[in-house]
This record gives structure tokens, sequence and C-alpha cells, in this order.
């Protein structure tokens, strides 16, 4: 079982509600992924695929975002939600590769990320800290 994070189980707001990430929308769009994803040979190679996905789609929003940045253009939001769909695909595809549940891997990020700013605060004090890693050197 998934343990909720501290963060999630301390709000007042967040009492009412219901969080469940994975539920039916995730698990069709998983399976939309899966029916979709080209196969190849081997898993190996359906990771690399969903991992050079990932990196490929991710460049096409950072051009995308620089337009707008360097060249004061205005963002292209439909373009932004078409490549951030892009990545959430090849992100999923990736998930189903290694069997590896998107609850899982969002409620260690939050655990990981309250490690590293107490009481949910950013700062970059804490952001150089680090303070969620280990301090030994192997």
């Amino acid at each position: 079982m998934i343990k909720t994070p501290a963060f999630f189980t301390n709000i007042d707001i967040m009492q009412n509600i219901n969080i469940n990430i994975a539920g039916p929308v995730t698990r069709a769009y998983s399976d939309f992924v899966a029916a979709l994803m080209k196969k190849m040979p081997t898993k190996t190679e359906d990771l690399l695929h969903a991992a050079v996905g990932i990196s490929g789609e991710a460049g096409e929003l950072l051009d995308a975002v620089k337009k707008h940045w360097a060249y004061g253009k205005e963002l292209d939001m439909d373009n932004v939600r078409e490549e951030l769909g892009d990545i959430m695909f090849y992100v999923t595809a990736m998930l189903n590769v290694l069997e590896i549940d998107e609850e899982e891997v969002v409620w260690a990020n939050v655990e990981k990320l309250e490690a590293r700013y107490p009481g949910i605060i950013y700062t970059d004090t804490a952001a150089i800290a680090r303070a969620d890693k280990s301090k030994e050197v192997v």
C-alpha cells in the first residue's frame, strides 16, 4: 500500500478531498498508450523508445518556451498543450514498460520534496542543501 505523505494528511482543506490520481481515466489512458506505442523487439528497446520520446518532446516544449522568452513571441498555448500531451504519452509508456504505478511515482516525489523543503516552503537554501539526499560519500 502506498503511504500518503504528511503534507496531504495534515492540511485542513485536503480532509474532504479524495486524492486518487490512479483513477479510471489514468488507467484508461495507460491502456490507450499501450495500444498505440510501437512494440520494439526487446523490453530494453521499449524503454529506450520511451526515454528518447520524452527527451525529444521535452526539446520541442523547450523550443516553444524559448521563442516566447528569447524572441518575445506570444506563447503558443496550443503547441504547449500538444507537447505536454506528447511528454505524458511517453512518460506513461515508460511507466507501462517498467510496470510502475503512476501513483507510486507521484507519492515518492512528494515524500522527497517534503524532506527537501521543511514546512513545504521553497527556499534557495533548501534547494541547494537537498536535505533529502544522503550526505554519505560512497
